[in-house]
């Protein structure tokens, strides 16, 4: 069957299964490689894309569920990896091995449009993203620079707060 589907702003049409989950449609018929599997069972976050404004887990997703919705993915935060959260998740040392690293971020894109100046208690409530590297510190302090830079409108590099 057919579904549409608009991806990073461009309406794409797909012909594949109903149940076929939304990751393996982004990754397998849209080369769009950014969004990485995880677990499958939409525990750990590293298949979070933003559907409709909405974080949303794409492993256990199916795409008949997502037609004619919005998707977002990594790809399309930032065509230049300019957005704040990018810049603010290098400038903080965040990513490790980075494999969880696009689901966190498009977790903390829907939390910061949602909540411009987040607590510590704000992001652990609302970021559930798992990190085997442990990098939930790095990650708490990325949001909160790029919450200020988006503050204040500033999307120039950042520096290192451990300098």
């Amino acid at each position: 069957m057919s579904y549409e589907i608009t991806v990073n702003g461009k309406a794409v049409e797909v012909d594949v299964d109903g149940d076929t989950p939304l990751l393996w449609v982004l990754r397998d018929e849209l080369g769009l490689k950014g969004t990485k599997f995880g677990c499958g069972v939409a525990d750990c976050g590293a298949c979070t894309v933003i559907v409709d404004g909405r974080a949303r887990r794409s492993c256990r997703l199916q795409i008949e569920r997502a037609d004619g919705s919005e998707i977002e993915t990594i790809e399309g935060l930032s065509p230049d990896g300019t957005h704040p959260l990018q810049l603010a998740w290098i400038a903080e040392q965040v990513p490790q091995c980075g494999y969880c690293q696009s689901g966190m971020l498009m977790s903390s894109a829907v939390l910061l449009a949602a909540n411009p100046s987040p607590t510590d208690e704000d992001i652990d409530r609302q970021i559930t993203n798992i990190c085997r590297c442990g990098t939930y510190p790095r990650v708490r302090a990325a949001i909160h620079r790029a919450a200020a830079a988006m503050a204040v409108g500033d999307d120039g590099p950042a520096e290192d707060s451990r300098s």
